[in-house]
């Protein structure tokens, strides 16, 4: 019978034992859109024993020019089903298991469990800071990357590295989207690639280790770049994201949407406010403060605002499209 992975297991930094720790080895992947289309089949192709696929997204028509692992049929369908669907006809041997949810803070611990490694491909930063936060409670490694126009980063956070918060502990005021900016596939699936090596090269235990490494690839300018970042300090403070079922009779909701593009509040007693508007606020009196907006980016900025005011019970609900 044909050894399906003998091209890898004669090189010397695999070999049988290490094809026997990728074919044991547990990998949450979340994100099944661009650069997941990238990770999964490169994973699933090296035989790593087991994917647990997290997305609630379906497949457009506009992404495919850069999701690759989807066709026309399968226009409307759940993202991480049909992933799994073409990842079984490359390489039966992976277990996949598929979670067609958002992940959120109160998923993320039931997400994370059992695995020996986190892959963030959700190109959210609000998910890449949840997976930061929990991934560095636990010790666990994680492939995180981003691409938006013609560059992007990837870069290995925690299992003993500096969390992702240390590399960037702030978000800037406005944030581009691949809707609104712009992304070429190419871009996606060169950082999907890296990001796939990284996985690899953390589980065959090679060095030196892409954890507190960061790659910046920059298309435009046929520049790849980077940097270590092994002694980055941990921010003294952490604005926190919460699930939204954590939110308590107790708190002061603030829900940073309007009304046209939420009619409804994200609770009853919720107050409805413009981050863009937050130095003209009323004062808010002292207890747990949470603001809600579709991507986490307002609630971060009309926290960091509310911050410098003094106050220090601080929260974030990212609601995604709900």
């Amino acid at each position: 019978m044909t050894d399906r992975y003998a091209r890898q297991r004669v090189l010397p930094q695999v070999g049988d034992a290490g094809q026997a720790r990728l074919a044991a080895a547990r990998v949450l992947v979340v994100g099944a859109g661009g650069l997941g289309a990238t990770v999964l089949p490169a994973l699933a192709g090296a035989g790593v024993g087991h994917l647990r696929i997290v997305d609630a997204d379906r497949v457009s028509e506009s992404n495919l020019h850069r999701q690759t692992l989807f066709s026309m049929a399968d226009l409307g369908q759940p993202k991480a089903a049909s992933a799994t669907a073409r990842l079984s006809a490359l390489n039966p041997d992976p277990k996949i298991e598929v979670w067609d949810r958002w992940l959120d803070p109160a998923l993320a611990p039931a997400a994370l469990a059992g695995c020996d490694l986190v892959i963030d491909a959700a190109d959210s930063f609000a998910a890449s800071y949840i997976l930061s936060d929990h991934c560095q409670r636990q010790g666990m490694p994680l492939i995180s990357a981003s691409a938006l126009g013609m560059t992007g980063y990837v870069g290995g956070f925690c299992g003993g590295a500096p969390s992702l918060r240390a590399v960037f502990p702030d978000l800037p005021q406005r944030a581009a989207t691949c809707a609104s900016a712009g992304v070429l596939g190419p871009v996606v699936a060169t950082l999907g690639a890296l990001q796939a090596q990284m996985a690899l090269s953390v589980l065959l235990e090679l060095t030196p280790s892409p954890l507190g490494q960061v790659l910046t690839v920059d298309l435009a300018g046929l520049r790849l770049g980077g940097f270590r970042f092994d002694g980055a300090p941990e921010p003294a403070t952490a604005l926190p994201f919460i699930a939204r079922t954590d939110l308590t009779a107790q708190d002061q909701v603030i829900d940073l949407r309007g009304p046209a593009e939420a009619p409804t509040p994200v609770t009853p007693g919720a107050q409805r406010l413009q981050a863009d508007d937050a130095a003209t606020w009323p004062p808010l009196p002292p207890g747990r403060i949470v603001l809600c907006c579709r991507s986490g980016l307002r609630a971060w900025r009309a926290a960091r605002h509310l911050a410098g005011l003094g106050h220090r019970d601080l929260a974030l609900v990212a609601l995604g499209d709900e």
